[in-house]
């Protein structure tokens, strides 16, 4: 358990969900909300946001005003997060005041500040790079290094991969810090969710493959039995640590001699989850609302052999839905689309998804290929 608050809601049944956030993260809770009997009740500050559309009830204001969070906090039963934008320390007052949220606060503390987070994996004896608080004597460090933002990074922002000690210097600042660069074989990911009463439930591990940092394929599953243990271990051990409330994704690496080192951690839905929409029987989403409500965990099991998700990424800066493409995109056999509904394109944004459901192995990369050949023709 989180907390007495946390035993107390456990047979209340939960009828309004809180979401701080209104990006696709949150709209794709929609079906799962409707499915649950749940309304969504939104904080954000963009009425052009994909969750606006989905959303019972909005609190139209920036992500980190606590003094919003309140006001979404007496109009609903539980709060949870669609991103790590928040300020810890202005929510800690309504936590005081019985405000429950799912993932706890005192879960999220040691995740927010990436620096901190591999301190924290360290410390419960994880496999993490190593890693440098910035003013380290960087001398005596090995090149290439990569610089990470301890806050708000994602998608790419926040990261550089620096190749001498003069770029080094110029970048450095005590909002980030340092990380070994790792030669990896392959990045692969896992969704693990827990429930308000402990139980867990792992999400297959699947292989990922990024573009200028933001994940652009998921291959499911990855097929190294052995590693999938050893990367289940991890997920258990995390979140039981935390006491964690509800998804969360891990991301890894896999070096050239087989070694598993933990990249991040996104306390949330996550990208690399994105296709159990349509290839588990229950998705990420549902399984985060099923532990955010208190309600028994959803079968993580694949509907078919396997799958092959590919993000819908932007190539120019332009406002176009891309209809005609995502007509071609639904023709390919076992495929859905999610488009989310944003009104700009620019380089690197996700603007939907595509998942394609498989029997077999040997045709991920072609068909991965094929979705992105119609997509950037």
């Amino acid at each position: 358990m989180n907390s007495t608050e946390d035993t107390k809601k456990i047979n209340q049944k939960i009828q309004k969900v809180g979401v701080i956030g209104g990006g696709q993260l949150a709209w794709m809770m929609a079906d799962a909300a409707e499915k649950l009997g749940v309304d969504l009740i939104i904080q954000t500050p963009y009425k052009n946001d994909p969750a606006v559309s989905i959303a019972k009830d909005i609190i139209w204001a920036e992500i980190d005003d606590a003094q919003a969070t309140a006001e979404l906090a007496s109009r609903c039963d539980v709060i949870t997060f669609e991103n790590e934008f928040i300020n810890l320390d202005e929510l800690l007052p309504l936590r005081e005041q019985n405000v429950i949220f799912r993932p706890s606060l005192s879960a999220l503390k040691p995740l927010l500040d990436k620096y901190e987070q591999l301190c924290y994996l360290q410390d419960l004896g994880l496999p993490v790079p190593k890693f440098w608080q910035w003013g380290t004597e960087i001398e005596s460090l090995n090149f290439p290094l990569v610089l990470k933002a301890r806050r708000h990074g994602y998608d790419g922002q926040g990261t550089f991969i620096v190749k001498d000690i003069d770029s080094l210097k110029s970048q450095g600042n005590s909002e980030i810090f340092i990380q070994e660069f790792i030669p990896f074989e392959r990045e692969v990911a896992v969704i693990a969710a827990r429930s308000v009463t402990g139980e867990i439930k792992v999400y297959p591990v699947v292989e990922t493959q990024q573009e200028n940092q933001v994940c652009r394929r998921v291959f499911v599953p990855d097929e190294n039995r052995e590693l999938t243990r050893e990367i289940e271990a991890i997920a258990q051990t995390l979140l039981h640590s935390l006491q964690v409330v509800g998804v969360f994704g891990i991301e890894l690496f896999i070096t050239k001699n087989s070694k598993v080192l933990i990249n991040e951690i996104a306390p949330r839905t996550h990208n690399s989850g994105h296709y159990t929409l349509d290839a588990c029987e229950t998705s990420q989403f549902e399984q985060h609302l099923r532990a955010v409500c208190g309600l028994p965990l959803g079968s993580t099991a694949l509907k078919s052999q396997g799958a092959v998700m590919v993000n819908l990424l932007g190539y120019e800066f332009t406002e176009n839905h891309y209809l005609t493409k995502r007509q071609q995109l639904a023709q390919i056999p076992n495929a859905s689309v999610w488009w989310y509904g944003k009104t700009e394109s620019r380089p690197g944004r996700k603007l939907g998804h595509v998942t394609v459901l498989v029997e077999g192995y040997q045709e991920d990369e072609a068909i991965a290929h094929h979705i992105e050949n119609i997509w950037q023709k």
